[in-house]
């Protein structure tokens, strides 16, 4: 039963910031999203057949699965059947929920109809379930089949929470007030959103595309921020982080999509893209490597086609057991 989002006491958030456990759903559908192409500026075409693209992208699935868990992480796979037509974005649940270590499970509207097909609350419930996961309550922030505004979970909302912040870039897919409801609901002391220019002049789709933030470090493309607004983010990241400036050619490559997790013997891994390993310099590998092991994986077929990478694919698991 899904609950809309009504109640007056705000939840607390535990400060525990790199999940033990994420949720991934395997690419059935996937292909180019046509949809969702108007202005995620990331997505590229490939002289593939849907068929082919499809082959590629499940093996890059599977084989993201098996190395993440080859590494101690506990990855559920919530897999489901095509019934209610096709999701070819699918593979990027952590647009439509998030988690909680309070037992939450909220559920976020997308801009795009033919994404919202991914939302699936008793698909998820019952594999997190089967999983040794107890979510206890299902909340719905706004109107999740045909929304007037839109937020798209940590897509677009970067969680500090051991300092109970979010950073967020405004955009078509994040809505101010939205944002500032979940904000309080979920209890963070404080939002941060900012507005940002691409070289092509439009802002960036999902601000995960752009920054990452971990427990002692962030890795964020600044450049691309409005200037007066730039001075305001960097110095919140730089009280409590090791921040990595990365160029708009480098988040091109994924550079900030990645995400920093916790294996089953509690050390720290950052799990990223082929592409993003290799478009890091020496000196910002080493940087990330104080916070973590790094992970590349290779998913080009993935991020090349859906324009989102390895961070987009990790719903994180923050559910007690």
């Amino acid at each position: 039963m899904v609950a809309p989002i009504q109640r007056d006491t705000i939840n607390s958030q535990a400060t525990i910031h790199a999940a033990k456990a994420v949720v991934m759903v395997p690419p059935i559908d996937f292909k180019f999203n046509v949809e969702t192409s108007a202005d995620n500026e990331f997505q590229k075409s490939l002289a593939l057949t849907d068929a082919e693209i499809r082959t590629k992208a499940l093996k890059e699935f599977y084989g993201m699965v098996e190395l993440l868990r080859s590494h101690g992480v506990d990855v559920t796979v919530m897999d489901y059947s095509p019934t209610q037509g096709e999701t070819p974005d699918a593979v990027f649940p952590n647009n439509w929920f998030s988690t909680t270590a309070d037992g939450d499970v909220y559920l976020f509207p997308m801009a795009c109809e033919n994404r919202r097909r991914e939302i699936r609350p008793e698909t998820l419930v019952d594999a997190l379930r089967e999983s040794g996961f107890n979510p206890t309550q299902v909340l719905q922030l706004g109107n999740l089949e045909s929304p007037e505004a839109f937020l798209e979970s940590t897509g677009v909302m970067i969680m500090d929470h051991i300092n109970s912040t979010v950073y967020a870039a405004l955009s078509v897919r994040c809505d101010r007030n939205l944002l500032q409801q979940y904000v309080n609901r979920a209890g963070f002391k404080e939002v941060i959103y900012f507005d940002t220019r691409m070289s092509s002049g439009s802002p960036v789709y999902h601000t995960n595309v752009m920054m990452a933030v971990g427990e002692g470090f962030a890795v964020i493309c600044d450049e691309i921020i409005e200037e007066f607004e730039r001075r305001r983010v960097l110095n919140s990241l730089q009280k409590t982080k090791d921040v990595v400036s990365i160029t708009e050619e480098q988040m091109g490559q994924f550079c900030g999509n990645i995400l920093q997790l916790q294996n089953d013997k509690g050390e720290r891994l950052i799990a990223m893209s082929l592409s993003a390993y290799n478009a890091f310099t020496l000196e910002q590998k080493r940087v990330l490597r104080k916070h973590g092991k790094l992970v590349p994986i290779d998913v080009s077929t993935i991020e090349t086609i859906g324009g989102g990478s390895v961070r987009c694919m990790l719903g994180e698991n923050f559910l007690p057991a």
